[in-house]
């Protein structure tokens, strides 16, 4: 990952917990050096130990790129102890949920660069996708070196205003919790119709793990896979009338379970 402002003042990371480390093990196998890496963190795992990165120390003066991962409950104490980097050529990237961009501009300062950035926990596998938006101050260099930070965990999309935040956080943000309980209930209804509890349980995940993967892959488009898959009067129909249906099926539910967790995200950045 070559990136010469780094090389030549240095990256900060506040918070490395499983998307900060998931963060830092991308960039650091694309090619960062530990030596550009300074972190903070009030209990480095032992993994963190042993990457070689600067670890708990004093931090350069003005970084070129400060990553702020910590718990939204933690920032009020752990923001304002940058403040002196304010204002000035460091660019702040934030993944911390519930945080508005002019909270950073109200602790740092109205000219403080900052890119506000929404991934999600297949990051730790490198199988994400962030979106990001940013400040004027940040401008389109930020969005860029923010994208290059960032697709190290994988996909990056950029928004065109910071309240579309909310939807992405119901979709993709929260999404991966979904998935896992759709895989829950599906090895359930398994296990009621006969299967042994292990077996359902690996076929619900190899089965939404491989669909996913189809659906990445496939030039068309989901709807389409799906009548591929959907013979007339047969198994697949007769269960997607259930899951189709307006009232009670995955169109309703899912509308509800979105609108409900962008609702949230509005409230926490609201304070």
């Amino acid at each position: 990952m070559e990136n010469s402002r780094i090389a030549k003042d240095g990256l900060v990371l506040l918070g490395c917990g499983k998307m900060g480390s998931a963060m830092l093990e991308g960039w650091l196998s694309r090619g960062l050096l530990p030596a550009s890496v300074w972190v903070v963190d009030p209990a480095p795992s032992d993994w963190l130990r042993g990457t070689g990165v600067h670890l708990n120390g004093d931090l350069p003066a003005a970084p070129a790129i400060v990553l702020v991962a910590v718990k939204p409950q933690m920032m009020a104490d752990a923001l304002p102890t940058l403040q002196q980097m304010g204002n000035g050529s460091t660019l702040f990237v934030s993944v911390a949920a519930g945080t508005p961009i002019s909270y950073f501009e109200k602790t740092l300062g109205a000219q403080t660069p900052v890119v506000r950035a929404m991934p999600n926990t297949p990051a730790a596998i490198a199988q994400g996708i962030t979106a990001i938006v940013g400040n004027a101050e940040a401008g389109a260099d930020g969005l860029n070196e923010a994208e290059v930070l960032l697709s190290a965990v994988g996909e990056v999309v950029r928004l065109t205003e910071e309240a579309q935040i909310d939807a992405v956080t119901g979709v993709s943000g929260s999404g991966p919790a979904y998935v896992f309980h759709m895989i829950e209930t599906l090895a359930a209804a398994g296990v009621e119709q006969g299967l042994p509890e292990d077996l359902a349980m690996q076929l619900a995940r190899a089965t939404v793990a491989g669909a996913g993967a189809l659906a990445m892959a496939a030039d068309e488009g989901p709807d389409q896979l799906r009548v591929n898959v959907t013979s007339p009067n047969g198994t697949t129909q007769a269960a997607l009338e259930v899951l189709m249906n307006p009232q009670s099926g995955f169109p309703d539910l899912l509308r509800r379970a979105v609108a409900a967790a962008a609702d949230r995200s509005r409230e926490l950045a609201r304070g």
